[in-house]
């Protein structure tokens, strides 16, 4: 149905310059050390989604401890999700003026900063500040680069990148479950947060490993990837519109970075020529060489982040990426709110027993693995539409949702829960749908817009749900809700890429009679 930009009719273009003469493959592009990305961006998943998925053990010793209503203690589950989503337009700024790198390794240091306070909580309200905004805003500085990096470093192997990085999540939720029921029993909530802490430090390795692309790599990657004369042209047309669009914003940073090119020149000529002056006055030179550097380093990345937000080549001027928007508003708390009430809902059905041998959200989790990697496989297929396989995904978990609720044994349960975990596993295909709308220039912030509405979902998601079961004492309507909201999102996607084809065709059409 929609299989690319150029089905979809818009494009923001890359600003790679294609030549005629052959460029030598980068060895780094879809091999090398893009697989290190996909293990480092692996591994964080793990230890960030996949943590925030095992909440739910949490959740209940913090409803036992300080004796709140379901709905004010979700709140701490659903701000570290929410924020670590939220504040991804924020994370691109920081991304385009420090790189995915140093963004990341702060991020790590913050998030384990956020779990070893949380260990001396003595209220919920207390957990809400450490856990849910420090910790959160730190996994946010984390997630959006790993997600990145993956997408800079492959071109023909995108969707299966992403796939295999992204089933860290699953595996996190697996193993994170069951060490977090593991730290409770033997060493009660409090140490096993302070653990959870000291492992999360790890992030920062992860950070380590995200070595940025030089320009004259990413320029590579472009043009490799577009190396038939049809995909030649389309690229040099696309060059073209953006150097067009993007006038007074692309020449401004240039004017900018010469500008100071030439003042850190004349400070290196007085350096140089100054060398038998004083000592104060040469560490004077070096601090203004710094941070004329630091400014140059500031201004460009704020000129990228301005113009994909609010410039001539504004991402809001994409519609389908609007009805993308809307349809990432409703679609994260429903898989979100599994997570964080199914221990509640088994415990109501009196399946604990059952649940106990095997929980269902590590049913969710291990199932979500193999969704991930089978849906990555599929979308790569040169006959797949990866639209087609996102959309359907999603068809198929709000069906499970809205049938969640009619289960009350452990093997209808279970059997849902396995249908949820495979058919989320479209969130794999997220960044390559988000990539495949925008181009690759624009995917930090784009992605970051799409991740801060499903943060916007699963902060408002699971506290909605303890808030309907606190009136109705049951959890069916909260379920029910979701579902029907989730499935307002999927219509707009359906709706505006149709709308789109159209007053394409109709502009062709009108054209052509021109």
């Amino acid at each position: 149905m929609y299989a690319s930009r150029e089905d979809i009719g818009y494009d923001f273009g890359d600003d790679s310059k294609v030549g005629s003469k052959p460029i030598k493959p980068n060895p780094n592009i879809d091999g090398g050390w893009a697989w290190m990305i996909v293990l480092s961006s692996f591994l964080v998943h793990i230890l960030i989604m996949g943590s925030q998925m095992a909440l739910g053990i949490l959740n209940m010793e913090w409803l036992e401890e300080f004796n709140q209503s379901r709905g004010l203690t979700a709140w701490v589950s659903s701000l570290s999700m929410g924020i670590t989503l939220i504040v991804g337009p924020f994370i691109g700024l920081f991304i385009s003026m420090c790189g995915c790198r140093t963004t990341a390794i702060i991020g790590g240091i913050l998030n384990a900063l956020g779990w070893i306070l949380s260990a001396y909580a003595s209220n919920v309200h207390y957990l809400f500040l450490t856990f849910g905004v420090t910790a959160g805003i730190g996994s946010g500085m984390v997630y959006l680069p790993a997600v990145v990096m993956v997408g800079q470093y492959f071109q023909n192997r995108r969707a299966l990148a992403q796939g295999l990085s992204t089933t860290g999540t699953g595996f996190g939720a697996f193993l994170m479950t069951a060490l977090l029921k593991y730290l409770c029993t033997e060493f009660g909530w409090r140490n096993a947060m302070f653990i959870q802490g000291a492992i999360s430090l790890n992030l920062c390795v992860c950070g380590a490993l995200m070595r940025p692309l030089s320009p004259k790599e990413l320029r590579e990657k472009y043009v490799v990837g577009n190396d038939s004369e049809e995909n030649r042209a389309k690229a040099l047309s696309h060059s073209t519109e953006t150097i067009k669009s993007n006038g007074v914003l692309g020449e401004e940073p240039e004017k900018k970075e010469e500008a100071a090119s030439e003042v850190l020149g004349s400070v290196q000529h007085i350096e140089i020529g100054g060398k038998s002056g004083s000592g104060r006055s040469m560490y004077g030179l070096r601090l203004f060489k710094t941070v004329s550097q630091l400014t140059v380093t500031v201004r460009k990345g704020f000129a990228l982040w301005y113009s994909s937000y609010f410039g001539a080549a504004s991402l809001f001027t994409n519609r389908v990426f609007v009805a993308f928007i809307i349809w990432a508003l409703f679609a994260y708390s429903s898989f979100v709110i599994p997570f964080i009430h199914l221990p509640e809902i088994v415990k109501q059905y009196k399946l604990s027993r059952q649940d106990n041998v095997f929980p269902l959200t590590s049913i969710i989790a291990i199932v979500h693995i193999f969704g991930k990697v089978i849906l990555g496989i599929i979308s790569d297929l040169p006959c797949i539409s990866t639209w087609n396989v996102f959309l359907t995904a999603n068809f198929t978990l709000v069906t499970c949702i809205l049938t969640l609720p009619l289960m009350q044994t452990y093997i209808g349960l279970a059997v849902v829960c396995a249908l949820i975990g495979f058919s989320s596993g479209y969130f794999s295909l997220m960044p390559v749908v988000t990539e495949d709308l925008v181009g690759t220039k624009h995917l930090a912030n784009a992605y970051g817009i799409i991740i801060c509405a499903n943060g916007i979902s699963a902060l408002f998601g699971p506290p909605f749900a303890g808030w309907i079961y606190d009136i109705t004492q049951k959890y069916d309507f909260s379920f029910y809700i979701a579902g029907l909201l989730y499935m307002v999102g999927i219509i707009f996607l359906l709706i505006q890429p149709c709308i789109q084809k159209k007053q394409s065709r109709d502009k062709s059409t009108e054209e052509a009679q021109v």
